[in-house]
C-alpha cells in the first residue's frame, strides 16, 4: 500500500520530536490520503499513530481517535426516524425568509437579471459542492460543527466556533423579521387593509391611492402545515401579478441581464453571499442536522434536493416580486430601476401592495404572512439547534446536571437572543438591523467560508473526504465534486475575499451611508464571529508541548509535506 523510505535527517528529527511529545503535534491537522505523502509524511504519521495506539490501550478513556479512521458510531446518539425527515428538515432550514426576502432584495440591488448569472454559476460550482462537503463531514464525524471541525483539523477548530457564533448573531436579528411578519399578520385581520389607503400617520408624502383592477379568481382550499403551502401562496400571487399592467416590464428586468453590471464585483460578492446565506453554508445548521443521519445514508440525494429546491424557490419568489415591481413602476410612471425600494423592508412594501390588487385581500395577506411566519420559524429553529447541539456536544454533562432538560438549554439560548435583539425594535432599529446584516451575512460569511474550505478541502484533504464518503456509501464522489473541492471553490472564494477587502463598500440604507463610528461597530460585530478562528489556532499551538517557537517551526516543517 505504501512504500517506506529512509527518513532524512530533518524528518528523523521531526519524528523524534513527535514521539517525544506523545505524538500530539501531528494533531494540528489531519494528514490527507495521497500517494505523494507515501514516503516521509506517512512514516511520521504512522509511527505517531502506533505510539498513540499503544498509549490508548493503556488509557481507554482517550476520547479522540487519533488515526482519524472510522469515527465512533455513538450508539446513544439519536438518529432520524426516517431519512425523508432529514431531507424535509434540510429543505425547511434552507428554504426560509432568505428566499422570499433577501434574494429579491439583493437581486434588485444588483441589477436584476445581471444577478442571476453569477447566482446560478455560484450555485453550480460552490453551493452544491460545499453543501455536499458539509453533509459528508457532519454525517461521518457524527458531531456538531465545533467538534466535527476540531477533529478534522484542530489547527482551524476555531472555524467550527465561528459557525456557531455567526448563527447565534443571526438569531438575534432574524427573529425581528419574524416579528415584522407577526405584526403584519395581525394587521391583516381588517378590511380594507391598512396599507390600501393614504389615511395613516405613517404614510410618506408621496403616497398615492389606487383603484384596484378587476381580476377574476376562484375559491381554493387552504392547507396549513404542509410542505406545499408556501408554493401555493407564491403561485397564487404570481398568477395575480402577471395580469397587472406593467408586470411584464418587471419580469423583463428580472430575467434580462444588464451585462455591464457583471463587471461590478459587488454583484458577484452578493451572489456568493446569497448562496451561502440561503443554503446555510458556513452556519453549521445542516452539518449539525446531518450528524444525526444513519452512517450509510446517501448524502448526494439530500444535497441535490436541498440546494435545487432552495434555488427554485428563490427564483419563483423573484418572479412574484418583480412582477409587482413592474406594476409599481406603471403606477408611478417611472422605470423599474428607479423605484424607491431598498433594504430589508422591501418585502414588507412590495408583497402587501400585490395583495391590495387581489379579491378578498385580507385573506391573501393573512395566508402570506402566516407563510412567512412558518418559513422564518423553520430557519430560526435550525440556527438555535446549532448552538444547542454544540453546547450539548461540549458541555452536555454539566449542563444537564444544572438545567435537567435540553428544552431549558434551548430556552436559555432563545432568551439571550431575544434580549440582544431589543435594539432592533427601537426607533433606530432598521439602521441597527441593516448594519448587523451587512457585516454578519456578507462580510463575516466570506471570511468564514474561506477558512472552512481551507480547513476541510485543504488541510483535512479532498482524498480523505472522498475516502470518508466511500466508507459510508461505498462510492467516491465523482470528478466534478473533487475538482470543485480541490480547485474551483477555493480559487473563487479566495478571489472574492481578496477583492471584497480591496474594494470594500461600507454599509448603507437607501441613500444613508453609515458614518465611520458606525462602520467601526459593524467591524466589531463581524469580528465577534471571525475572531474565533485565530483564537482557536493559537489555543491549539499553545497547548502543544515545547516552546511556541518550536511548535511553529515543526508545524512549518510538517506543512512542507502536506
Amino acid at each position: 500500500m505504501y512504500t517506506h523510505n529512509v527518513l532524512s535527517g530533518n524528518s528523523l528529527g521531526m519524528l523524534n520530536y513527535l514521539n517525544g511529545t506523545a505524538g500530539k503535534l501531528w494533531e494540528i491537522c489531519v494528514l490527507p490520503y495521497s500517494s505523494s505523502f507515501a514516503l516521509i509524511s506517512h512514516d511520521i504519521w504512522a509511527q505517531s499513530v502506533k505510539s498513540q495506539r499503544r498509549h490508548r490501550q493503556k488509557d481507554p478513556t482517550l476520547e479522540m481517535e487519533l488515526d482519524q479512521g472510522k469515527m465512533d458510531q455513538e450508539p446513544g446518539r439519536p438518529t432520524w426516524n426516517r431519512q425523508i425527515e432529514f431531507t424535509l428538515a434540510g429543505i425547511g432550514c434552507a428554504v426560509g425568509l432568505g428566499n422570499i426576502w433577501r434574494f429579491p432584495y439583493l437581486c434588485y440591488r444588483s441589477g436584476g437579471g445581471a444577478f442571476l448569472v453569477p447566482y446560478l454559476l455560484m450555485l453550480l460550482v460552490m453551493g452544491i459542492p460545499l453543501l455536499y462537503m458539509e453533509l459528508i463531514l457532519g454525517q461521518y464525524m457524527r458531531r456538531g460543527p465545533v467538534h466535527a471541525l476540531a477533529k478534522a483539523c484542530p489547527l482551524l477548530k476555531g472555524v467550527g466556533l465561528a459557525t456557531v457564533a455567526i448563527s447565534f448573531i443571526m438569531c438575534t436579528y432574524y427573529n425581528i423579521i419574524i416579528t415584522w411578519g407577526l405584526y403584519y399578520l395581525f394587521s391583516s385581520f381588517q378590511s380594507p387593509l391598512p396599507w390600501q389607503s393614504c389615511n395613516n400617520t405613517w404614510n410618506t408624502p408621496n403616497c398615492t391611492n389606487h383603484i384596484n383592477p378587476n381580476t377574476s379568481s376562484h375559491s381554493s382550499t387552504v392547507v396549513y402545515f404542509t410542505a406545499l403551502f408556501p408554493y401555493v401562496i407564491l403561485l397564487a400571487l404570481l398568477i395575480n401579478n402577471v395580469q397587472l399592467p406593467g408586470a411584464m416590464e418587471g419580469i423583463r428586468f428580472f430575467i434580462v441581464p444588464n451585462w455591464e453590471k457583471l463587471l461590478e464585483l459587488e454583484v458577484w460578492v452578493n451572489a456568493a453571499a446569497q448562496i451561502f446565506n440561503s443554503i446555510g453554508i458556513g452556519f453549521g445548521s445542516l452539518m449539525a442536522m446531518s450528524s444525526y443521519n444513519n452512517f450509510n445514508n446517501n448524502i448526494l440525494k439530500d444535497t441535490l434536493a436541498i440546494s435545487i429546491t432552495n434555488s427554485l424557490t428563490s427564483i419563483l419568489a423573484g418572479f412574484v416580486i418583480f412582477s409587482a415591481f413592474g406594476y409599481m413602476s406603471h403606477l408611478q410612471n417611472i422605470p423599474v430601476s428607479e423605484l424607491a425600494v431598498d433594504g430589508p423592508g422591501l418585502v414588507f412594501v412590495v408583497y402587501p401592495q400585490a395583495f391590495a390588487t387581489m379579491p378578498v385581500a385580507p385573506l391573501w395577506a393573512i395566508l402570506f404572512f402566516f407563510m412567512l411566519l412558518c418559513l422564518g420559524l423553520d430557519s430560526q429553529f435550525a440556527m438555535v439547534e446549532v448552538m444547542a447541539t454544540s453546547l450539548m456536544d461540549g458541555f452536555g454533562g454539566p449542563l444537564m446536571k444544572f438545567l435537567r432538560h435540553k428544552e431549558m438549554l434551548v430556552l436559555a439560548v432563545c432568551s439571550t437572543a431575544f434580549l440582544l435583539g431589543i435594539p432592533h425594535v427601537m426607533q433606530v432599529g432598521i439602521y441597527v438591523f441593516q448594519l448587523m446584516d451587512h457585516y454578519t451575512a456578507i462580510v463575516s460569511l466570506m471570511f468564514l467560508a474561506f477558512f472552512e474550505v481551507l480547513a476541510i478541502c485543504g488541510l483535512y484533504g479532498v482524498r480523505r473526504l472522498s475516502a470518508n464518503l466511500k466508507e459510508m456509501t461505498g462510492n467516491r464522489p465523482n470528478i466534478f465534486f473533487r475538482v470543485c473541492w480541490m480547485f474551483v471553490a477555493p480559487l473563487l472564494i479566495t478571489i472574492i475575499l481578496v477583492f471584497t477587502i480591496i474594494q470594500f463598500k461600507p454599509a448603507r440604507y437607501e441613500d444613508y451611508v453609515y458614518p465611520p463610528w458606525a462602520q467601526g461597530i459593524g467591524w466589531v460585530i463581524a469580528m465577534a464571529s471571525i475572531i474565533w478562528i485565530p483564537l482557536g489556532a493559537l489555543h491549539t499551538l499553545w497547548v502543544l508541548p515545547g516552546s511556541f517557537t518550536e511548535v511553529l517551526y515543526y508545524y512549518q516543517s510538517l506543512s512542507l509535506y502536506l
